[in-house]
């Protein structure tokens, strides 16, 4: 028949019997169907589905409830520039790059610490009204591989809740908003020397540029281009008036030749001829000499009134020659060259002569000015060209300087406009949530760990029941079997 195995431990030479089997009952147990056991096992599982169900139970009824709001922001990925041109200055141009183009720097993670740091938190406080520890900071977790950042923030009631995380954005838009703002300041503190400097040399250049006008009085270089087109006209111009007064000459002298007379004695006879007085001593002095003639053949050269007629007619021809001379000016030599016949066509051809004449003197005038007028300028212009070259270098360098001190305002007003640079755009793309429901405590949570600690020690209750057939199997288990 078979065999029932021996449950019962070898006696050991170091334990009595009379306190052995309390001993080793505590450390092996007793055998399965001893059900004298069962009251201290009960026992147990009372004892400790009480340490393990009172606390939890008293959590659940005495923990006040918190409730969590939900927010989510987001940051545009896509950078932005702007660009200003001004007619006659330049162009100033602004571009802020993406936020993400950085693999150093993490904006995400920036406004992450951005959003626990205490003086967002105490801001927030101070809005809610309430003390600085009675608001916690909240919990903000980046969601991986987006630009998403979620937010949690907890409250006694939802609209607490609620609150709480608007006072937190908030407090956050707000600091973000004083940050750029300080960027920008300390970025346009920083240009303000530059712009002094450039400032100092557009007004150093200004100051040369109004001491040589002044000890020059050459104003600009387009003054000296202007002198210097009338130079060149003056010089075209004495160029035509010399040609002109050539041809003047020219007719004037074959008008002389043809006549044989010269100008001035055809202006003296046409002035002589024009004289009545004149013309009536010319009467006289021609009866006069009929007298002569008539006498001269009736009586002989030494007759009375041979002698009478020729004193007369000397004395008309003097008296003629006294008015010829208080008319023209003119010597008595000179007189005898005067036409003393101008009359008819020849009349007409005299007056030609002495418009000619007086053409010719006007063209010698007007050549004599122009030539004053060309050397007077060819002296300006010698003395303003060194000067015009300086002026016309300190001009492109004011136009330089002018031309810096313009774009580095035009860049300091531009970067006025870039306060995404260092701390990127921010977006709420979820508002804080009104939760529905608290989040603290855990009534199902704490209910299954209850379960589960109960099972647990349920399980460790069993296990100790039948540990005594355990560890006998155990003991007498050959040594290397397993292998």
């Amino acid at each position: 028949m078979p065999m029932t195995p021996d449950l019962s431990l070898p006696k050991s030479p170091f334990v009595q019997p009379a306190a052995g089997g309390f001993v080793r009952r505590i450390l092996m147990g007793g055998k399965l169907s001893d059900i004298k056991r069962m009251p201290r096992y009960v026992a147990t599982a009372i004892m400790g589905a009480t340490l393990i169900w009172a606390p939890l139970l008293g959590y659940l009824k005495t923990a006040p409830l918190s409730y969590r709001s939900s927010i989510s922001l987001i940051m545009p990925g896509s950078g932005a520039s702007a660009s200003m041109n001004v007619n006659g200055i330049g162009q100033a141009t602004s571009y802020a790059n993406s936020a993400f183009s950085s693999n150093s720097v993490s904006p995400t993670e920036t406004y992450k610490r951005l959003l626990g740091a205490d003086r967002i938190i105490a801001a927030a406080a101070v809005s809610l009204g309430i003390d600085r520890l009675d608001l916690s900071a909240p919990r903000v977790r980046l969601v991986d591989q987006t630009s998403l950042i979620h937010i949690e923030v907890t409250g006694r009631s939802p609209q607490a809740a609620q609150d709480r995380g608007n006072a937190i954005l908030k407090a956050f838009f707000t600091e973000l908003d004083a940050l750029r703002e300080d960027e920008v300041s300390t970025r346009e503190d920083s240009g303000l020397q530059a712009i002094a400097d450039y400032r100092v040399s557009v007004s150093e250049t200004r100051a040369r540029i109004e001491a040589l006008q002044q000890s020059t009085g050459l104003l600009s270089v387009d003054q000296y281009d202007v002198l210097l087109g009338r130079h060149l006209a003056l010089d075209d111009e004495i160029q035509v008036q010399r040609a002109k007064l050539d041809e003047q000459v020219a007719a004037k002298g074959a008008l002389e030749g043809q006549l044989g007379l010269e100008a001035k004695a055809a202006a003296a006879t046409l002035r002589l001829f024009a004289d009545g007085a004149y013309l009536a001593l010319l009467d006289e002095v021609a009866r006069a000499q009929v007298a002569l003639t008539e006498a001269s053949a009736r009586y002989g050269t030494r007759h009375p009134e041979v002698e009478q007629a020729r004193a007369a007619l000397g004395q008309a021809k003097s008296v003629t020659q006294d008015l010829a001379q208080r008319l023209t000016g003119l010597s008595v030599t000179a007189l005898g060259g005067l036409d003393l016949a101008p009359e008819g066509a020849r009349a007409q051809l005299l007056a030609d002569l002495v418009r000619k004449d007086a053409d010719v003197t006007g063209a010698q005038q007007q050549l004599a000015t122009l030539e004053r007028q060309y050397h007077a300028s060819r002296t300006a212009l010698d003395a303003f060209a060194p000067a015009a070259a300086e002026l016309q270098d300190l001009e492109r360098d004011f136009s330089v300087a002018e031309a810096v001190f313009a774009s580095a305002i035009a860049r300091a007003q531009s970067s006025k406009s870039d306060v995404y640079a260092s701390y990127p755009l921010v977006q709420v793309l979820e508002n804080p949530s009104l939760p529905d429901r608290p989040s603290s405590p855990n009534r199902k949570l704490a209910l299954m760990a209850g379960v589960a600690a109960t099972l647990m020690l349920l399980f460790g209750l069993a296990m100790g029941w039948i540990r005594l057939a355990l560890i006998s199997r155990l003991l007498k288990k050959p040594v290397g079997k397993d292998d």
